[in-house]
């Protein structure tokens, strides 16, 4: 009577035991299956590349993606370079004392705008009696060989004289012309334009030196009683800063892209906005030091903003890529293989993974030379996001 219960008992846990154990082999069978089923997919179907893997996205989550359609564009080849303001050398000149002596008065000084012509400083100058004689002397002796030509031109057409006696009388004229020129340029170093004008001469040794050309002075370098030598002592530089020189480095790299003529933006940190200029040299040695070549770039300075010395950044334009296929950078990512690819939209919310090989970049894009079309529908932003999407569901 105890032994039937158990037995069926036992009967009911075997047979429990027979059907899990039947379940089990059936799902094994099933894995096996949708395994093979796989494998056989994989291997009949093309790789992502050619088709890509769709995945889908649910819609509340699409305000996360912006969806580009490529166009052809142009890419504009931009190089950006360091460098610093100096002073335009053709605008810019030395004030050399023409005079000898002590300097009396210092009337210019760096930082003041001046005008050509216009007193700098005075200089008292031993020479003064010497270049107001020789000029008097000149005169009167053009003077007396010009009434000499005359006279000798008249005899000479009347026969009166013979024709080696008119010669001598021009030749002696023409000499007089030349000593009484070089007299007044010495006068013209007085600071008289006119020197036939001698009311306007100094009435002391107290000679000015003049402005050469217009602009601001930039640097002074006498002081007062210092002894100045004629022709020789420089004693002020001017530069009209209307336009300045940038002097840019540019690395080995670069060298390609640098051409004479190229348009130029400059930034600077303490103003806003740029300023622009064009390459007009470019140097055709490299710096032993640097191991870079320095160009020249010629930039108008409105307001005088531009300081020398001051660091700037360069933006260089050094041609253009016409009809390409370029996406944003944000657009690209890698994967563990660093293979870059982007994601394309396909039908409504799903988007598929295209490898692509990425050309040049400039100015945020960058160039797609295979992997995908024209018309076709990229990520931009969001592109990060659908990646972490992606792994997700796999």
């Amino acid at each position: 009577m105890t032994t039937a219960p158990i037995t069926r008992r036992n009967f009911r846990i075997s047979g429990a035991m027979a059907l899990m154990f039947a379940l089990m082999l059936t799902a094994c069978n099933s894995k096996d299956r949708e395994h093979a089923s796989q494998m056989t997919s994989f291997s009949a179907t093309p790789s992502k590349s050619a088709t890509p893997q769709l995945f889908t996205i649910p819609q509340d989550q699409m305000s996360h993606v912006q969806v580009i359609t490529i166009e052809p564009t142009t890419l504009t080849n931009t190089l950006r370079l360091t460098g610093t303001v100096a002073y335009n050398a053709f605008n810019t000149t030395p004030v050399i004392t023409q005079v000898g002596g002590p300097v009396s008065r210092i009337l210019a000084v760096p930082g003041q705008h001046v005008k050509a012509g216009q007193p700098m400083l005075d200089v008292s100058s031993p020479d003064y009696s010497q270049l107001l004689g020789s000029y008097l002397k000149a005169s009167d002796s053009f003077r007396l060989a010009d009434k000499n030509y005359a006279r000798a031109q008249d005899l000479y057409q009347h026969h009166a004289i013979a024709e080696r006696d008119f010669e001598q009388a021009e030749s002696d004229r023409n000499q007089a012309r030349a000593d009484l020129n070089s007299a007044e340029q010495g006068m013209k170093i007085l600071g008289i334009k006119n020197p036939a004008d001698l009311a306007k001469a100094p009435s002391s040794a107290e000679i000015p030196v003049l402005a050469p050309i217009s602009g601001e002075v930039v640097e002074r370098l006498v002081s007062p009683g210092q002894v100045v030598q004629a022709g020789q002592t420089q004693a002020f530089t001017i530069s009209n800063l209307s336009t300045v020189w940038v002097l840019a480095n540019v690395y080995q790299t670069n060298l390609a892209f640098i051409r004479s003529g190229d348009s130029v933006v400059v930034q600077t940190d303490a103003y806003p906005g740029s300023f622009h200029g064009r390459i007009s040299y470019v140097s055709p040695a490299l710096d032993p030091n640097t191991r870079t070549l320095q160009a020249r770039i010629v930039v108008d300075n409105p307001g005088e903003k531009l300081k020398k010395d001051m660091y700037c950044n360069v933006i260089v334009t050094a041609g253009k890529l016409s009809n390409v296929i370029a996406v944003p950078n944000s657009a690209i990512l890698r994967d563990d293989n660093n293979q870059p690819f982007v994601y394309v939209a396909g039908g409504a919310n799903q988007f598929g993974r295209h490898d692509v090989e990425l050309g040049e970049s400039q100015n945020g894009q960058t160039q797609i030379l295979n992997g995908i079309s024209v018309g076709e529908r990229v990520v931009g932003d969001g592109s990060l996001f659908l990646q972490f999407a992606n792994s997700l569901q796999h």
